[in-house]
């Protein structure tokens, strides 16, 4: 799916458009302001605010991250979350996020759209790196890498046969999830660390299928193939994934704005 927003004029993106996670955020700045909190305040238990705007623990940390990033909140290793900064323009989270880059994910897409995604793991496993995947990923050779495999589908149509590649250590959790079900970015903003996705390098070429992706995709010889081959690094300008995605091609549009800021 598309990986950078557009810019859209201020307030054409609804609130109700974005992830969960952001909307959880919003709703928690609003509420930070709307209490007159300040610098040094300590935040409710993650498992309190979890409960508050009823989303899972794991869309909550993803939440906080999201604040931790514009320098609202601030972790401590024993004492939970605080107010760091409040002081700052009231910008609604959906002009912020129709004017910057975001790497939007697969579930991120079809919940945008209100489309419904699932999955089919073919393969899930812990190997060694290989030089070129470590290059890319600025691990060590050998260092686990966590390799999964996956068709994915909107609405039951198959749309993508994907190919993840990710260092075990920015997410052990990696290793033990099921991606059937699973969304792999609520994954990462889930970590302990949250990795938060936030700038890509995505290049898209067009080619013939093989006849395995013929089989999987469900298409004929003279249908295209849209590969995307996509480098993902988080909010500390680390490398955190490398994919591969190969879509069908009646099924793809990919979507970019070219600008010259100079």
């Amino acid at each position: 799916m598309p990986v950078v927003k557009t810019p859209l004029p201020r307030g054409l993106l609804a609130d109700d458009a974005l992830p969960l996670y952001e909307r959880t955020a919003a709703q928690l700045l609003d509420d930070l302001r709307a209490t007159a909190a300040c610098a040094g305040d300590r935040l409710p238990s993650e498992r309190a605010l979890a409960t508050r705007y009823g989303v899972s623990r794991v869309t909550l940390r993803a939440a906080l991250a999201e604040l931790e990033a514009r320098g609202i909140v601030r972790p401590t290793s024993s004492r939970g979350w605080f107010v760091a900064e409040l002081d700052q323009p009231a910008e609604p989270v959906a002009a912020r996020v129709a004017t910057a880059p975001q790497v939007q994910g697969f579930a991120d897409y079809a919940e945008v759209n209100g489309l419904t995604a699932s999955s089919r793991v073919l393969s899930a496993t812990v190997r060694p790196a290989t030089v070129p995947e470590s290059e890319h990923l600025r691990i060590a050779p050998g260092a686990d890498l966590f390799d999964l495999h996956r068709l994915r589908f909107l609405d039951d149509l198959v749309v993508v046969l994907e190919h993840n590649r990710l260092p075990l250590t920015v997410c052990p959790a990696l290793a033990v999830t099921d991606f059937n079900n699973a969304s792999l970015y609520a994954t990462l903003r889930g970590a302990d660390p949250p990795q938060l996705p936030r700038v890509a390098d995505y290049s898209v070429e067009a080619r013939h299928p093989t006849p395995r992706e013929m089989e999987l995709l469900e298409t004929g010889d003279t249908m295209p193939m849209l590969v995307a081959t996509q480098l993902t690094f988080n909010q500390e300008d680390r490398p955190i994934e490398l994919t591969v995605q190969v879509y069908r091609g009646d099924r793809y549009r990919f979507r970019a704005s070219i600008t010259n800021r100079t």
